[in-house]
């Protein structure tokens, strides 16, 4: 099997999820900003920097709509749909953006929506404005695949509650104005969300970088003071995660799509024997199989987003997308550094960061082994 030199050169864009008109034009605004702001070089200082996003950028995407855009009119939100999200949210992975979008946006957002108090909506309303950045804190190791392992104990007592407990993979928990807490209440068992503000006594973080460049935090909580949003937030955390899973799905195939462009444009211009590389079989080959594991994961994300804009995704389906995306996604980065050789490992080529926003996105609530495992469970 041989590719032609027109296939190789051709950017790989198969007929995509049918947008509507509003749902283009967002996306091909974000596109625009991201363009101007965030080429791999800048995003490359920036990840170098003691910075951990862009606030010029943060400010632009405020700008925008797209931190009102997920919240209800009702919230003083845009009222914006999950295929409004994923309209915009692939040009993210294209350019490997490393502000919190998801984790403040989405996760501590939407946990503030699902409670709908007074104060709840203060903090939607300095989200929307760009003026708050808020940290969603899940995460207590090794994935935290399922809400059942969440094992943070929260005391409560009427609208107050103290927090004690370790939060691992905190995005933008050093520099967030307030948390968003999932913990278990001590006396029901039941998953809540408790909002703990910056500067809490007993609160404290240690920072890091993330493998993709994310600023984000382990965050230990001493007997901290915190409100009681939502006490029984378990549907709410469901719908929560499950609108995360489909939104940085559409990143990761983002990042695929980008890898697996750059390979085809690598190997139309590397030449060995005096031709191409892509023309030899086995180069030739994988490229083929890139194509056809990036245009699975397409059908799976648009099938999904589908489903979930209707309001009939099921577990099941949130699994499948993150289970494929995972899989298929490591299956292109690997395929893509394979194709590069040795330069393909390198910090100095986007090829290696875009791999590893797929690894990060497979390790984030629970890797494809587990997921795919309980799409069988459920089979």
């Amino acid at each position: 099997m041989t590719l032609s030199l027109a296939a190789l050169r051709q950017e790989y864009n198969p007929m995509e999820f049918s947008f509507s008109q509003e749902q283009d034009m967002l996306r091909t605004s974000v596109a625009k900003l991201l363009e101007r702001k965030y080429d791999f070089d800048t995003r490359q200082a920036l990840v170098a920097s003691d910075a951990p996003w862009s606030a010029d950028v943060w400010n632009a995407f405020a700008e925008l709509g797209l931190t009102m855009l997920p919240f209800s009119e009702e919230h003083g939100g845009l009222g914006g749909s999950i295929a409004d999200l994923v309209a915009f949210a692939g040009t993210f992975g294209e350019h490997l953006v490393v502000e919190p979008y998801v984790a403040s946006t989405l996760l501590a957002g939407g946990a503030l929506a699902a409670s709908g108090t007074p104060e709840a909506l203060e903090w939607i309303e300095k989200l929307g404005s760009g003026e708050a950045v808020l940290a969603f804190a899940y995460e207590e190791g090794n994935g935290t695949a399922s809400p059942e392992q969440i094992s943070m104990q929260a005391d409560v007592s009427g609208d107050c509650a103290t927090l004690s407990g370790e939060k691992r993979l905190v995005i933008a928990g050093e520099t967030a104005d307030a948390f968003v807490v999932v913990a278990r209440t001590a006396d029901t068992s039941k998953l809540g969300f408790y909002l703990v503000e910056k500067g809490a006594s007993g609160l404290t973080t240690n920072a890091y970088k993330t493998i993709d460049g994310r600023a984000a935090a382990t965050v230990r909580f001493d007997t901290v003071s915190a409100t009681t949003i939502l006490e029984d937030a378990g549907e709410a955390l469901d719908a929560v995660l499950t609108k995360a899973v489909i939104v940085q799905s559409a990143e990761a195939l983002g990042a695929m799509k980008s890898l697996l462009n750059d390979t085809c444009e690598y190997a139309m211009t590397r030449k060995q024997f005096g031709q191409p590389i892509g023309m030899f079989q086995v180069v030739a080959h994988r490229l083929a199989d890139m194509k056809i594991a990036y245009t699975k994961a397409l059908s799976t994300l648009t099938y999904t987003t589908a489903l979930a804009n209707s309001g009939v995704a099921s577990p099941r389906d949130i699994a499948t997308l993150k289970g494929q995306i995972g899989k298929l996604g490591r299956e292109i980065g690997e395929a893509a550094i394979q194709t590069h050789g040795g330069v393909g490992m390198t910090d100095e080529l986007s090829v290696s960061h875009y791999h590893k926003r797929i690894l990060a996105f497979d390790a984030a609530l629970g890797s494809y082994q587990y997921h795919l495992r309980r799409v069988g469970q459920m089979a």
